[in-house]
């Protein structure tokens, strides 16, 4: 897609001109082309909407809930017509089985199986092959509790945010572990 790829050299010449070597500075640019393309998707111009479709957006969360516990702590998850957002805490995996060039990197590594199982079921579904997600995907480690309660907020609101619904818990494929439920 056009927009991406411009979003993504963008962001690109930002970092590769930013003169100081600070992850402050790094992070702002980060945050601020996140935003950007938060704000892209959440208009839903461009791409596939499968998950608008109720029984498809099923199937992801049912995949996301399938590897709770095994492969991560689910903390938040929110289901657009066109993109997932999730939080999640990794387990670290001291004996793995794992193979292949994610298993060095087990959030990259969990991800590519989460999305791997989700595209197949939903491909099944909608009785089609090829790609299901987006290549680009867009992750961040959550370094406070401050920013944890930020990131479930965001996640929470996006349909709101969106236009989508008044209120985040109507929303049907919204979800929040009843630990941080106190929104």
């Amino acid at each position: 897609m056009e927009v991406l790829a411009q979003l993504k050299a963008q962001r690109e010449f930002e970092l590769k001109i930013l003169r100081k070597n600070s992850f402050a500075e790094r992070n702002k640019i980060e945050k601020r082309h996140f935003g950007y393309y938060d704000d892209w998707l959440d208009r839903c111009e461009f791409g596939p909407r499968w998950l608008q479709v109720d029984n498809i957006a099923q199937i992801v969360a049912k995949e996301i809930h399938d590897l709770n516990n095994n492969r991560y702590k689910l903390i938040a998850y929110c289901i657009m017509p066109n993109h997932v957002n999730l939080l999640i805490e990794s387990l670290r995996m001291e004996t793995s089985d794992h193979q292949g060039k994610t298993a060095r990197y087990p959030v990259t590594d969990t991800l590519r199986l989460l999305k791997g199982r989700a595209a197949r079921a939903s491909n099944l579904e909608l009785k089609r092959t090829g790609t299901f997600w987006q290549h680009e995907s867009y992750d961040h480690v959550v370094r406070d509790e401050h920013e944890l309660e930020q990131v479930i907020l965001y996640i929470l609101n996006n349909p709101v945010k969106a236009g989508l619904v008044k209120e985040w818990k109507d929303w049907k494929f919204t979800y929040v572990h009843p630990d941080f439920s106190t929104w």
